[in-house]
């Protein structure tokens, strides 16, 4: 399996703009706790995160395509259960239906990554720091409040048996571990 260090080198040829890695290394932090919570795999699902849009940039114009040059460039480096993940988060447009907890956890931290981030931003200080677990209830309950963020996908955190306020507080911990890489 591909390491960390091996695969930073893929997302930064892949990933031209810098809060599109920012994201990535979000949805990683997340995955690698929730991977902790649930007694899984967390450097694979690390990985799993770090590297799910790898094609954004080529295919952002073109959402039926995304996940599918992803899965070609790491079929050789990864699990099949890692491959499977990356194609659920996009299962709109894929075959594959989410059915493990490592595919309903990365669209889970897909979404939430987006909606904590949002929340940072809107804080006078722009830091993860001064957001709580509260002001994520709060803001995912507005939902004029990062509109895109798809509450549903969030959501999906029940099926691991995770309440919503769990689930939001790992998340924004995971974030907090990583503020300095995320510039928040």
């Amino acid at each position: 399996m591909l390491t960390r260090d091996e695969a930073l080198p893929l997302l930064n040829n892949n990933l031209r703009t810098e809060n599109l890695k920012k994201h990535s290394f979000a949805v990683e932090a997340i995955l690698e706790d929730m991977a902790k919570k649930l007694g899984e795999d967390s450097q694979l699902w690390g990985l799993t995160g770090l590297l799910h849009d790898l094609d954004y940039d080529f295919t952002k114009n073109e959402p039926e395509r995304h996940s599918q040059i992803t899965v070609k460039v790491l079929s050789e480096l990864l699990p099949l259960e890692a491959i499977n993940a990356i194609k659920a988060h996009n299962y709109q447009y894929t075959a594959q239906i989410p059915q493990t907890y490592l595919d309903k956890s990365l669209i889970a931290a897909d979404a939430v990554s987006g909606l904590i981030i949002a929340t940072a931003l809107v804080m006078p200080s722009k830091k993860l720091a001064d957001v709580t677990t509260k002001t994520l209830l709060t803001k995912f309950k507005d939902k004029s409040f990062a509109a895109g963020c798809n509450r549903k996908r969030i959501e999906l955190c029940e099926d691991m048996e995770l309440e919503l306020q769990v689930f939001l507080e790992l998340s924004l911990h995971a974030l907090k571990r990583v503020s300095d890489s995320l510039g928040l």
